[in-house]
């Protein structure tokens, strides 16, 4: 099955350039049309830690696809998590029943799939390596990580197994009858790393702070009992483990801390030392994913009851950022501190 990859930047690109390199046929569609020119002529390049790649295909603004008039089979949906519905709906005459759409994105974009589409045709999946958009045609891959599939009701389904096999020639693609406990298992580390982006640093630097971690842990612990209220048992990945964090009650302090100290390790020696929601705000100077990721979680966490008062302080905090009303520092990290430190000893 022809695969469409819509949103053909850090993530879409990667995954891409691997299939067309195995053979497969690959679309890309984008919408900066300097970045689909620059593919069409020049190919598109990878820039990895192991090797540095260039691949020839075809790409398209999304006017032009859809000009195009061809059904689209399997489609790869690679766009920031509040660009889903803008950039899926324009290709509703081009599904048919048998067009599956794979959510490559971050937060909870399965359920709005699933209700613009149907949950028949989604697929569910988790996807942890990090990269960036470098310019048109080019871009920066830290490594092979984390990538699991699975269908929304849990069974492991025919398409998904082919689907894996597919994206082997990307990385060690995985099959789970849990998506959605990796996908809150995500939002909770997600929560840590819009924190990192409070300040210009590292998110090793950050994450080695061990005054802050009392505080970072209990952001996260926010995200992660607001999960356990929906019922959902979060996983882990690439020593990112939230049962060390959550339940608070039963949280192992020193094993916690020697599995950030090994995250800090892991984050300093990738590539890609940054978060993107920093580059987002820092290089950018445009909107972060904070509205489609974190935001639900304040909804969802409020119709259970669950008080969020640092993953409440953080949203405000980098919305300021956004529109210029504070800038990055470390004073914004001491303030979750500050927080941190006012509430009632928490524990569940």
């Amino acid at each position: 099955m022809a695969i469409t990859i819509i949103g053909s930047g850090a993530i879409g690109g990667v995954l891409g350039a691997y299939l067309v390199r195995a053979g497969e046929e690959v679309a890309f569609c984008d919408i900066a049309v300097d970045h689909v020119d620059k593919i069409n002529k020049d190919g598109l390049t990878i820039e990895g830690p192991e090797e540095t790649f260039t691949v020839q295909a075809k790409a398209y603004t999304p006017q032009q696809l859809i000009e195009k008039n061809e059904p689209l089979g399997l489609i790869f949906l690679c766009v920031k998590a509040h660009h889903t519905e803008t950039a899926l709906k324009p290709f509703f005459p081009l599904l048919t029943s048998a067009t599956q759409v794979v959510s490559l994105q971050n937060g909870l974009c399965e359920r709005q799939i699933s209700k613009m589409v149907g949950a028949e045709r989604t697929i569910g999946c988790f996807v942890n390596f990090s990269a960036d958009y470098l310019e048109p045609g080019r871009i920066l891959y830290g490594g092979v990580a984390s990538l699991y599939l699975g269908e929304l009701d849990g069974t492991i389904s025919a398409r998904i197994l082919r689907l894996r096999a597919t994206l082997q020639s990307w990385g060690p693609a995985k099959v789970t009858d849990n998506i959605w406990g990796y996908l809150w298992g995500k939002l909770s580390y997600a929560g840590l790393l819009y924190a990192t982006a409070l300040v210009d640093e590292t998110m090793a630097a950050v994450v080695r702070k061990k005054e802050l971690r009392g505080a970072l842990m209990e952001l996260c612990s926010e995200i992660l009992e607001t999960a356990d209220k929906e019922g959902v048992s979060p996983l882990g990945f690439d020593d990112w483990d939230p049962s060390l964090v959550y339940p608070r009650a039963l949280r192992p302090q020193e094993k916690l801390d020697a599995q950030l100290d090994k995250l800090a390790e892991r984050m300093a020696s990738n590539k890609k030392t940054k978060s993107g929601i920093w580059r987002d705000l820092a290089v950018r100077k445009r909107k972060t994913e904070v509205d489609a990721q974190l935001v639900p979680i304040l909804e969802i966490a409020e119709s259970h009851g669950i008080q969020t008062p640092l993953l409440s302080a953080l949203v405000s905090a980098i919305k300021e950022i956004e529109i210029g009303k504070r800038q990055m520092s470390w004073d914004n990290l001491y303030e979750l501190k500050e927080i941190y430190e006012s509430l009632p000893e928490k524990a569940s």
